[in-house]
């Protein structure tokens, strides 16, 4: 992985609601100081996987914000839903930026509830390989069919029919393939130095 980061001091932390763990994550040598595109995607689509997997994920999220004492940055549900939806693929997708304290804010949450979730995912993907070893569907699975058909429905209800990168996801099966990518994504975000190396694998290719 190819990816150049400062390693001096943040300057997207100065403002004093940034808590300091933040500085573990550090800023990519990016021009324009905001995330990409490929980055305000894939944080909103970890996000949506972690609503799927619990049914309380959406109040989780900002339970875990407080606890994160990251109020400073994510105030409240609006703000929650603002930042998201700088997701391009959202139906009401933001033209403003998703900045770096506020992306980092995010993947924070993100690999806490991820850590909290763990035993779930790691038995969801276990389900996975045992069916397709058995040549068996996900419907002989109660749990794992659940979490797929959640998501689909989530993915559906949230994003913009009409672009094209959810017109990739149009069938069922496509949208089980992302749901089942982004378990082994939180998988990979509970592990030691988790929350560093999901930042930086954002930013892989979209700095030099």
């Amino acid at each position: 992985m190819n990816v150049s980061v400062s390693v001096m001091p943040s300057t997207s932390l100065s403002a004093p609601s940034a808590p300091l763990f933040l500085e573990n994550l550090p800023d990519p040598d990016l021009s324009a100081g905001v995330c990409p595109r490929r980055a305000r995607l894939e944080i909103d689509l970890m996000l949506l996987a972690i609503e799927a997997l619990d049914l309380g994920g959406s109040e989780a999220i900002l339970s875990v914000a407080k606890e994160l004492e990251l109020q400073g940055i994510i105030k409240n549900r609006v703000a929650l839903w603002r930042i998201r939806s700088t997701n391009p693929l959202r139906r009401y997708s933001q033209r403003q930026p998703l900045t770096l304290v506020e992306a980092k804010a995010l993947v924070a949450i993100a690999c806490h509830l991820a850590r909290r979730l763990t035993v779930v995912i790691r038995q969801l993907l276990l389900a996975y390989q045992q069916l397709t070893e058995k040549q068996l569907s996900v419907e002989h699975h109660f749990r794992l069919y659940d979490y797929l058909e959640r998501f689909r429905a989530h993915f559906r209800a949230r994003m913009n029919p009409r672009r094209a990168g959810v017109l990739a996801y149009s069938s069922d099966e496509k949208l089980n393939e992302l749901a089942l990518s982004l378990l082994g994504k939180l998988l990979f975000c509970t592990g030691t130095f988790g929350m560093q190396r999901f930042w930086i694998s954002l930013f892989d290719g979209e700095v030099e």
